[in-house]
């Protein structure tokens, strides 16, 4: 059995930071697997491990059978999948693109599931998932509601999966990271219309993201919320009423 790591969304942001600190996963890995839709950015990974360059667009299902294929020919035995695919837009709902906004739940959730379900036959005891969903899933977001959403689902299905594939000796973590340095902000906002979100209460790294996630994975953890401005926020979402998060949130950023 070939032991590897598979990585959606490898070519930036905490994907990439995922792929590039694979050496504090600590186990023996034969491969490593990236995917995303950019070739370019996947061949210039310089990782400390055989690398296998997958350029995949997860939203497209004939990817998924391609994926399957590949596993069953490889006699692969998945030891971490990282899903670190996704996408996010500021907007109002009615402004938005619809086929963009299928389009990030496609990518947001139906890729997380199917990537997870095609795994699974394919990992023994002692592997792992990381799902990245996102402080977001912890309330509804006006302008970013369907970004939100999606790592509604995210979170609630890797907490799920991980209770379903504790028998199996199998882990799912469920990242939930604030406010991320990465190129995720390029496609989220548009520079061509006013900015919906005006205000970040805190703004933290992909590394610091990352390796508070692998500190996570070692001790056995089904959530990680890296930093206390992430979980001071999920506490309040907790405790107030979400009609008054909203109002907080509107306020915060100017929006009515």
């Amino acid at each position: 059995m070939k032991k590897i790591a598979v990585i959606t969304g490898a070519s930036s942001g905490m994907g990439r930071q995922f792929a590039e600190t694979l050496v504090q996963f600590g186990q023996y890995l034969d491969e490593v697997w990236v995917i995303a839709r950019r070739e370019e950015r996947l061949n210039a990974l310089d990782l400390p491990y055989r690398t296998r360059v997958l350029p995949m667009d997860l939203t497209d299902r004939s990817n998924f059978i391609r994926y399957r294929e590949l596993l069953e020919r490889e006699e692969a035995d998945v030891r971490l999948l990282v899903n670190a695919s996704g996408f996010g837009r500021f907007c109002a709902t009615m402004e938005a693109d619809l086929e963009e906004n299928l389009n990030m739940v496609d990518l947001n959730c139906q890729a997380v599931q199917a990537m997870c379900q095609i795994s699974i036959p394919h990992m023994s005891k002692g592997s792992h998932i990381v799902n990245i969903a996102s402080v977001a899933a912890a309330q509804p977001i006006p302008y970013i509601n369907v970004y939100a959403a999606t790592k509604a689902f995210v979170l609630s299905y890797s907490r799920a999966l991980n209770r379903e594939l504790k028998s199996r000796g199998i882990s799912v973590l469920a990242l939930c990271p604030y406010w991320t340095k990465t190129e995720f902000f390029d496609r989220a906002i548009d520079e061509t219309k006013e900015k919906v979100v005006k205000k970040y209460v805190a703004m933290y790294s992909p590394e610091f993201i990352v390796d508070q996630a692998w500190k996570a994975l070692r001790k056995g953890r089904e959530i990680c919320i890296p930093g206390p401005a992430a979980w001071f926020q999920c506490l309040l979402t907790k405790i107030l009423p979400h009609s008054l998060v909203m109002k907080i949130w509107m306020a915060q950023q100017g929006l009515h």
